[in-house]
């Protein structure tokens, strides 16, 4: 980009974040800091969307604006980018780059061509199914940085080197990223986010929470959930469309592969022990508490520093494997992390909510939908886990105010909870950081959020309407 499209662009994000300070009323977000985390927020989102700068260097807006408006606390700020989970996508990253040195990204890429085919349909159809039963059972960032790089491979083998100009590898990234929210509201296990809203519904009723609870209120919701979510995914995808090659051939390709060397092997083996000890915590987390998936990625790309070449030489080292890394990745994911403590601890959720909480709601279809379209959106400009924090107590004391049983609401709420779209923001900034462009995530990411609001709000309140079990525990 260049010339007066370039400057005009570039500017107009500081201005979007001065409009915000100057013109958002002062009666909801009575806080200057309150005004300010919005404006970064819209600023950031408006370069990430247009591309005037770099999105990494986009990613550092939130520090740039908290050092001159003090809009929160600078350490909770800065912390989010060095936060285990990305210390979780760097070792992630570090691995994939072994796989190239040893050729092994060729030969996963083989094999998941044999078994899908390359027919388009079939390959979003696969990626959404896989990774939200994953996300099912499993932390949505650690299933959303394993898969990825497969996916990346297995593009990159077919001749889909640059996802910014592949509608196919686009679109299959972005299914990977909208299957791992899904799959996360299927059980407690699917996030933090979910843990969250269990503890309040044991404060609300005073008893301790069954996760199949929580499996078997959900089941509907998922049902619906999976098959719009496909669907919105498929529209735009032609009938027949390949990736490339037919899956006869890639069974032969695979098939003529060499035997996989001793340097491919170990490699193999780091990624899918880092993979296996992040998906099997719990059966060892009362030994080693301190060994969390993060710690775990880290360490096994450290030792990917110690696989050999035939003749002895280090197939990995520092200098070359850091321009492999995707710094981008890493730094757009933090800056979504960072983007959603200035709305939280600025208090603007908070205000957000109190301006909710007091219009007028009787408890309705209205309710449910205000307080979906509420989570949904907030969940777009922060983590989940944030926003069930935020957004659970304000819930809870909208529905009590109204007199009202607040369960059904709190399983509303954590349907928005756990959804997000349009910005690169959590682990969707994970395909981005693999070259998926956030105005291509948008475009994608506005009917979907559109069509799924429509649906949820619809659900949970036909659930909490004709279903009485949705309105307990």
């Amino acid at each position: 980009m260049k010339g007066a499209k370039k400057w005009i662009l570039t500017l107009t994000g500081p201005a979007l974040f001065a409009l915000c300070c100057l013109l958002l009323p002062k009666s909801v977000f009575p806080a200057f800091a309150a005004r300010a985390a919005i404006g970064t927020v819209l600023w950031m989102a408006f370069w990430w969307i247009t591309g005037p700068v770099d999105f990494a260097v986009t990613a550092f807006l939130p520090i740039a604006c908290n050092a001159v408006f003090q809009i929160a606390d600078m350490s909770t700020v800065i912390a989010n980018y060095a936060s285990e989970t990305i210390l979780l996508l760097l070792g992630a990253s570090i691995l994939t780059v072994s796989w190239e040195e040893t050729g092994l990204d060729n030969r996963i890429a083989a094999k998941f061509l044999s078994m899908v085919g390359s027919n388009l349909r079939s390959q979003v159809i696969f990626w959404f199914l896989l990774c939200t039963l994953l996300s099912a059972i499993l932390p949505n960032a650690v299933v959303c940085a394993a898969v990825t790089p497969i996916a990346v491979s297995m593009l990159r083998y077919v001749g889909h080197k640059d996802i910014a100009k592949s509608r196919i590898g686009s679109l299959l990234l972005l299914t990977i990223a909208y299957a791992t929210g899904v799959g996360g509201l299927a059980s407690p296990l699917g996030g933090a986010m979910n843990l969250v809203t269990v503890d309040y519904l044991e404060q609300v009723t005073g008893q301790e929470y069954m996760y199949i609870s929580w499996v078997v209120r959900f089941l509907p919701i998922m049902a619906v959930l999976i098959v719009s979510n496909i669907l919105m995914l498929l529209i735009g995808c032609k009938k027949g469309e390949e990736l490339g090659g037919s899956r006869e051939y890639f069974v032969s390709q695979y098939k003529a592969m060499p035997k996989m060397s001793g340097a491919e092997l170990w490699s193999l083996i780091l990624f899918l022990l880092a993979t296996v000890l992040s998906f099997t915590r719990q059966l060892y987390q009362d030994l080693l508490p301190g060994l969390k998936p993060a710690y775990v990625f880290i360490i096994c790309a450290m030792l990917s520093f110690f696989i050999g070449n035939r003749d002895g030489s280090p197939l990995m080292k520092w200098k070359n494997t850091q321009k492999k890394i995707v710094w981008e990745l890493i730094y757009v994911f933090a800056g979504g992390l960072a983007a959603g403590t200035l709305i939280n601890k600025s208090g603007a959720a908070a205000a957000i909510g109190e301006f909710i909480a007091g219009t007028s709601m009787t408890g309705g279809y209205v309710t449910v939908l205000v307080i979906t379209v509420f989570t949904v959106l907030l969940s777009d400009v922060t983590s989940n886990t944030a926003t069930a924090a935020v957004a659970m107590p304000i819930v809870i004391g909208i529905v009590q105010g109204l007199g009202k049983n607040p369960i059904p609401y709190i399983y509303i709420a954590s349907i928005g909870v756990n959804l997000s779209y349009m910005l690169p923001t959590s682990i969707r900034a994970i395909p981005v950081g693999y070259g998926l462009e956030p105005r291509y995530m948008l475009k994608k990411g506005i009917p979907i959020t559109i069509v799924v609001i429509a649906l949820m709000s619809l659900t949970g309140w036909l659930l909490m309407e004709y279903w009485p079990a949705f309105s307990t525990i």
